[in-house]
């Protein structure tokens, strides 16, 4: 058995792969920007991948910001990248001639921080990643929850506030849980509060100078993410919820308020019980995960 696979993190912005040993370290990396054609994002990852490859090298994972069927490891469709509709994986197997798997970027964090960061050890674990919006996963009985065909747990999708704010991109929802606590949600508000053009950022950095209303805009983010918490931790009891992404740098400002609403909305022992801490591997674990979602493969 291999101990080595490449894990490829597909964001938006850029593409990060590696070689990844089983217990999380990266041992060789690269960065390219994400193209905006399918073809040239595919020949980009066929370039990537032969870079990384050698023979101690074994499976390839793919973390993907798709909704994905795991039973034929078709991308169903994608958020800022340009594949949908598509057989990814025996594209990408034919090509590199290696066996590979792929997964939703939430859980390959999820994956990451659980075999080898902030929840190490725990049977059952809830990772929220705060970015524009937000993602997530669920590690339920010492394992990865995918759901019937591998789409679930789609956290940031939560209705939260029936008949709310309309949700973006393929989704025609409302209310939904990344569109009132997530940096997206702080952009917006940002704009209400310091003016147009500004950025949740900028509000945090208010909050931080003594701004009272943008304080109290990042105490409601807080509020609201700590209600959905709640309701995970009613559902699924959890040992650890993991908050990680570029918005959980604001943590100081929300976090409190965020545990204080989790307490009033989950019942008990489950509410006593529970860890809520920061993620550890920070931007790498889309590319850890993805190497242990390569693992699996094999």
């Amino acid at each position: 058995m291999t101990d080595l696979a490449i894990g490829v993190d597909v964001g938006g912005t850029k593409i990060a792969a590696g070689v990844v040993d089983r217990t999380g370290r990266i041992l060789n990396r690269v960065e390219r920007p994400t193209p905006k054609e399918t073809e040239e994002f595919l020949a980009l990852l066929d370039d990537v991948l032969a870079g990384l490859r050698d023979d101690t090298v074994g499976a390839v994972g793919f973390g993907m910001p798709s909704t994905i069927d795991q039973r034929s490891g078709r991308v169903v469709n994608s958020v800022h990248v340009p594949i949908g509709d598509f057989d990814f994986r025996e594209r990408m197997s034919e090509h590199i001639g290696l066996p590979v798997a792929l997964d939703n970027d939430g859980n390959c964090a999820a994956i990451a921080e659980w075999k080898a960061g902030a929840g190490h050890g725990a049977g059952d674990m809830i990772m929220l990643t705060l970015g524009t919006g937000v993602g997530g996963g669920l590690i339920l009985g010492g394992k990865p929850y995918r759901g019937s065909i591998g789409a679930g747990a789609e956290i940031g999708h939560m209705v939260l506030e029936y008949g709310g704010e309309p949700c973006v991109g393929n989704c025609t929802g409302h209310g939904h849980l990344e569109q009132v606590a997530s940096g997206g949600a702080a952009d917006r508000l940002a704009a209400k509060i310091l003016g147009p053009e500004t950025t949740g950022r900028e509000l945090v950095g208010a909050a931080r100078e003594g701004n009272d209303e943008a304080l109290e805009a990042i105490v409601g983010i807080g509020r609201r993410l700590g209600a959905a918490i709640g309701s995970l931790v009613n559902i699924f009891n959890p040992e650890v919820v993991v908050i990680g992404g570029g918005f959980s740098q604001a943590r100081d400002l929300f976090l409190e308020p965020a545990l204080e609403s989790m307490r009033e909305e989950a019942l008990p022992p489950g509410r006593d019980l529970v860890r809520v801490v920061p993620a550890l591997l920070g931007p790498d674990a889309g590319l850890v995960g993805a190497g242990f979602v390569g693992f699996e493969a094999l």
